[in-house]
């Protein structure tokens, strides 16, 4: 049976999740490059194919080894949560969706086409 986790490490998790979903949802919503998004969605997509393809293979990228650090392990048994739970996938298809999305392919407005038209003085009618 697991234990729960303390306080201090209940609120350092959900603080750090809320500042992911932030992150991540500034980056989907945002107006950016869609390489911001379509980068780590294929990163997410691959790992998750392969957890899918050879489950070993995909769980030794995680870092579990007793010589690194405490927190890089803690860290890497919440990857490999994430990963054997289907979350990564479902980031992974969040990210890439608004790589489908044409408008965030072209080009913003720019100030540079509105030079091509004449002003008129004011109190003008023509």
């Amino acid at each position: 049976m697991a234990t729960a986790p303390d306080s201090q490490t209940l609120w350092i998790a959900l603080g750090s999740m809320a500042a992911v979903g932030l992150v991540v949802g500034l980056v989907v919503a945002g107006r950016v490059s869609p390489l911001a998004t379509f980068l780590p969605s294929m990163v997410l997509l691959a790992w998750t194919v392969v957890y899918a393809l050879d489950v070993n293979r995909a769980l030794s990228f995680v870092p579990d080894e007793p010589s690194m650090h405490q927190l890089v392990r803690e860290a890497g048994a919440g990857a490999r949560t994430l990963l054997t739970t289907g979350v990564f996938a479902l980031l992974g298809v969040a990210l890439f969706i608004p790589v489908l999305m044409p408008s965030r392919w072209s080009r913003g407005d720019d100030d540079d086409l509105d030079e091509e038209y004449e002003t008129t003085p004011e109190r003008s009618y023509y």
